[in-house]
């Protein structure tokens, strides 16, 4: 194959695609949300919601971390009509700790835009799919794929690599990725395309992992460029990381008996609408104990607990953390009190898991 080659030969396309189906129908994962191949010969399909609820899932997790979620979620609100008229605060509630939250407020929307503008049916093309909130190129074409059989070019990261490594392409992501779906394109065939996109999410996931890629037992293992150079780990190429900035603040944990004082964030930006103990602002400039406190929600006996770091797409947040019992005078005027027992109910971001515990009141 030729080095940045963004079309393969045909007979070698042909090869690859039969070589990775058949890989498929012996090793692809049984996954609660998949139809296998042996099951839709049988006359079963897959369920346009569990689709949609696995692909928004999924997005930036692993599987491993999505499956009890899923499950709770189905449990919870069975179809499209339940999430939809599911309080917003339900939702973030259940979807705490799987992280990039936006897409639990945007999995809400699009429930409720799915019942109120399209009957209670997802739509069948991927432009229609594209106008609902959350759901962007890939997600549009994995459900076309997956739900109708459709010939879409599906490309996530598992994808990406796969291709990456087959065609040993030097091109360093982000750049590569519009060459990398170019790539893929070729391998794109009415011919079985609801499993093309899934035994290569499965491939990458199972075989042709980021480290330790085990190309001896890789079905593509005779036509991979990489493999062949022995070189599959420096494959995707990737420009340097650029350095994260580091931003401050604090959080105050105000305590009243066998209860915490939290608050909600606001609905749009970072973690919107979810819980949170009070806090400062997150800036670039590190503050001292004086500067801190004098932004707590009242004045008590605040005692530092240490600090909690969290990483975030583009930043790393340092955040100072004190706790103090609340003055019998005291009355909040933003916010509630959340019982100690009952945290894990509430819509508590990961970040405000770390706080609590650090404060010795990890949710119960």
């Amino acid at each position: 194959m030729s080095t940045d080659s963004t079309k393969p030969l045909l007979q070698t396309v042909n090869l690859s695609r039969a070589a990775v189906l058949a890989w498929y129908d012996a090793q692809g994962r049984e996954l609660p949300w998949r139809v296998r191949p042996d099951a839709r010969a049988r006359g079963m399909q897959p369920d346009p919601y569990r689709v949609w609820l696995s692909e928004i899932m999924l997005q930036q997790t692993v599987v491993a971390s999505v499956r009890g979620y899923y499950a709770a979620f189905l449990t919870r609100w069975p179809k499209v009509e339940h999430l939809a008229a599911a309080p917003l605060s339900d939702v973030l509630s259940a979807w705490a700790g799987l992280g990039y939250y936006a897409r639990a407020r945007n999995l809400h929307a699009c429930a409720q835009m799915v019942m109120d503008h399209h009957d209670g049916i997802f739509p069948q093309t991927e432009a229609g799919l594209r106008a609902l909130p959350g759901i962007g190129d890939y997600t549009a074409a994995a459900m076309m794929a997956i739900i109708h059989c459709a010939p879409t070019n599906v490309i996530d990261g598992n994808i990406e690599r796969v291709m990456a490594r087959l065609h040993r392409h030097n091109t360093p992501l982000p750049r590569a990725k519009a060459q990398l779906k170019a790539i893929a394109a070729h391998y794109v065939t009415p011919i079985r395309a609801e499993d093309w996109p899934q035994a290569l999410m499965d491939l990458g996931a199972i075989v042709c992992r980021p480290k330790n890629p085990d190309c001896n037992a890789c079905p593509l293992n005779q036509f991979c460029a990489a493999a062949k150079a022995g070189d599959a780990t420096s494959y995707p190429r990737r420009a340097p990381k650029k350095v994260k900035q580091v931003r401050f603040g604090a959080a105050f944990v105000l305590r009243r008996h066998d209860s915490v004082l939290l608050r909600r964030r606001p609905a749009k930006g970072l973690l919107g609408a979810m819980s949170e103990v009070p806090g400062t602002v997150w800036g670039v400039e590190k503050g001292t104990s004086k500067l801190w406190l004098e932004e707590a929600p009242v004045t008590a006996k605040w005692c530092a607990c240490g600090t909690v770091r969290h990483v975030f797409t583009h930043f790393i947040l340092m955040l100072d953390v004190y706790e103090a019992e609340a003055p019998e005078s005291y009355q909040i005027n933003e916010g509630w009190w959340a019982a100690l027992n009952a945290l894990d109910d509430e819509a508590l971001p990961s970040l405000m898991r770390k706080v609590l515990a650090q404060a010795d009141m990890p949710p119960k």
